[in-house]
């Protein structure tokens, strides 16, 4: 398992509970507006996670779509970043209805770790769930969160 924590790179403020969207641009868009505003990326860096999607699907399965940008967009990283955004609604992807949107800037191929850190998470059917039904953004970043029991994994 990586050592990168999750929640370190996830601001409280970056974690919107009731977001809504009428499709899939729309909550890739709000999830590149999010990153924006917590100063993790350049405006430049929205278009290239809607690139990604023209590309292949972020939609990871469980409800959950994993936005993040092209290499090209790694010019407007300014620093690795999360957001987690969820539509209680849901939002059609491609068929699948995604509630839960988590955007990734990263620079160099931090990423990677970072996706494969969230998929284990995510992959869990009752952690994904109890994540579509955090209550608030506390509980998120407690999620997000290594136990000690699984340090040194």
């Amino acid at each position: 398992m990586s050592d990168i924590n999750l929640a370190v790179l996830l601001a409280r403020e970056s974690i919107r509970l009731d977001e809504k969207a009428a499709d899939k641009k729309a909550a890739i868009e709000a999830c590149g507006r999010a990153l924006v505003e917590a100063g993790v990326v350049e405006e430049a860096y929205v278009p290239a996670m809607l690139e990604r999607e023209k590309s292949i699907s972020t939609h990871i399965g469980e409800g959950v779509a994993i936005p993040h940008a092209t290499l090209a967009g790694k010019e407007a990283v300014l620093r690795d970043g999360l957001c987690f955004l969820r539509f209680p609604e849901g939002v059609d992807w491609d068929g699948s209805t995604v509630t839960i949107c988590i955007g990734i800037a990263a620079q160099g191929d931090g990423h990677v770790d970072v996706l494969a850190q969230l998929a284990q998470i995510l992959m869990v059917p009752e952690q994904a769930a109890a994540l579509r039904n955090a209550a608030d953004p506390d509980t998120v970043l407690r999620m997000l969160t290594p136990s000690p029991a699984n340090e040194g994994e």
